[in-house]
């Protein structure tokens, strides 16, 4: 059995999700209940929590001001928010769970049991250090993503990718030093995370970090030569915003 904490300052919210992970996560123990950052801090000391349910945005400050308080969290965080919060994207970076309000009880369980994964490979924390160092150097090429791998996590700076194409539900990403990984997610998902980052989707099948191309041919239909020699073709609809971003970066 696992020990959880919930911080939630909406009453209604605190006790309808304690219900819901009474009814339904048979491998959790709700040992308390906190309204705010100051009493979820205590609570955390005081129980030590395997689990801590945490509201992103409360009236006495935000979940990442109670992370501030545990430099190395002996815990996993579930993030709970009522919208689609600035911070969700840095959440997903460094592929920290978190719930939309309202809950729905099959996406808690599902995030419940993988942060129970998590705890048995020992990597939830060390996903949590990397949310807050994200935070702290937001859109910034110091910035990591954090990779879920069939080995575990694997945590790359933003610098080091190179490309990253799409094999049916799969993700590959090509780093420098010739290092590959397959991640088990789609690439319209880091579309979204990376765009703001200095990568572009150039083809259905294929994201380029804009940072390592090292030419562009427009013959042949167009295509882009990458840092790793790579040729990857740009989509005829995608060819005036890719040559617009590449003036961009030689002025």
């Amino acid at each position: 059995m696992y020990k959880a904490i919930i911080v939630e300052d909406e009453l209604h919210s605190r006790e309808f999700l304690k219900n819901i992970v009474n009814t339904y996560c048979a491998d959790l123990a709700i040992v308390a209940l906190a309204p705010g950052v100051e009493e979820g801090v205590a609570a955390i000391k005081l129980h030590q929590p395997d689990i801590v349910f945490l509201d992103i945005e409360m009236q006495t400050g935000t979940g990442f001001d109670l992370l501030q308080q545990f430099p190395r969290p002996g815990f996993d965080v579930i993030f709970t928010t009522a919208y689609d919060h600035y911070a969700i994207k840095a959440i997903k970076f460094s592929a920290v769970d978190y719930l939309l309000k309202p809950i729905d009880i099959e996406e808690l369980q599902q995030s419940v049991a993988k942060v129970i994964e998590k705890r048995k490979a020992n990597t939830g924390q060390l996903a949590l250090q990397m949310l807050l160092k994200n935070l702290q150097s937001p859109q910034t090429t110091e910035q990591s993503i954090t990779l879920s791998t069939s080995e575990g996590l694997e945590f790359i700076p933003l610098q080091h990718i190179i490309r990253i194409e799409a094999s049916g539900p799969y993700s590959h990403f090509y780093l420098k030093e010739k290092k590959k990984i397959i991640v088990s997610r789609n690439l319209k998902e880091y579309e979204t995370l990376l765009t703001d980052h200095g990568f572009f989707r150039v083809h259905n099948s294929h994201i380029i970090n804009m940072k390592e191309v090292k030419r562009m041919i427009k013959t042949d239909g167009g295509y882009a030569v990458m840092s790793d020699d790579a040729n990857i073709s740009i989509s005829p609809k995608k060819k005036e915003e890719f040559f617009e971003m590449i003036g961009q970066r030689m002025v």
